[in-house]
């Protein structure tokens, strides 16, 4: 399988990318060099493994929720810049 010239600006179109005449050869060029070692991954054997996510198995580090104190609001709200009604107050960020 291989990418066209066209292919790629019909891409960097949809993309809203506006390419070069060198730019365009240069990602066909690139986009079929991976295809292509694509295609030899493709040609291994691999019947005999097992379908993985990741290379090393993963498992969660985390702890137990525990329920636990918190810190006080008002010692919290000392070194607010600016409070109101027990809560932090922030400058708005939605244009009106």
């Amino acid at each position: 399988m291989a990418i066209s010239k066209e292919e790629v600006v019909h891409v960097a179109t949809l993309s809203r990318l506006k390419l070069t005449e060198e730019e365009t050869e240069q990602y066909t060029k690139q986009l079929n060099d991976i295809l292509q070692f694509a295609e030899k991954l493709n040609q291994l054997d691999t019947e005999q493994i097992e379908p993985t996510s990741h290379v090393l198995p993963i498992e969660n580090v985390l702890r137990d929720d525990e329920v636990r104190p918190s810190i006080p609001r008002e010692k919290a709200l000392l070194n607010a810049p600016d409070q109101k009604n027990g809560m932090f107050r922030v400058p708005a960020v939605f244009e009106e």
